[in-house]
């Protein structure tokens, strides 16, 4: 059993459909997993798709979790839940009603398999960086130079961006009344 909570940051987008409801029964969701407590989340971001742009304008969010879960269990939960939401999983960075990232994971560097942590290209993105930003601005983001581990902020990593105006702050996703449905 893994019993240590560690703080981690998921990103998560939505182009299909009812995109905020999605988002926020998505983070209902996560809240509901027995190991997890959603502690924040970001502003909502209209943003430009990135990789294939024949489709529609995502909303993103990033949230702050504590967990018991270790990484990879983590991964499990965030799949299911895009899965119970109508994932699939068709084009490359193409349309989806949810996708959920583990952006960061305590201050690990995790690279084996399906589990990339911190997310690969997320300092190269903005749609990630800008909401993060917001909730986790001076948050360690793990990277290697050679076999060394070496650390940024988010903060820092958001500055080096050369565009970030593919990111629109449109609105607050009102997660704790999701929440509280929960405990009530």
């Amino acid at each position: 059993m893994h019993n240590r909570l560690n703080r981690a940051f998921l990103g998560l987008g939505s182009n299909i459909g009812d995109r905020k409801y999605t988002l926020g029964r998505a983070v209902h969701l996560i809240h509901q997993v027995t190991e997890i407590e959603v502690l924040q989340s970001s502003s909502l971001y209209e943003t430009d798709p990135v990789g294939y742009t024949e489709q529609d304008v995502f909303l993103n969010i990033a949230i702050e979790i504590e967990t018991s879960l270790p990484p990879e269990e983590l991964l499990t939960h965030m799949q299911r839940i895009e899965t119970l939401l109508g994932r699939t999983r068709m084009i490359r960075w193409g349309p989806r009603t949810l996708d959920i990232d583990i952006l960061l994971y305590g201050h690990e560097y995790i690279h084996h398999g399906d589990l990339q942590v911190p997310h690969p290209r997320m300092m190269e993105r903005a749609f990630v960086l800008v909401p993060l930003a917001e909730i986790a601005p001076e948050a360690p983001i793990a990277y290697k130079t050679g076999e060394e581990v070496r650390y940024t902020s988010v903060e820092d990593a958001l500055e080096k961006l050369e565009d970030t105006e593919g990111v629109r702050q449109c609105g607050k996703l009102v997660w704790k009344h999701v929440v509280e449905e929960r405990k009530g």
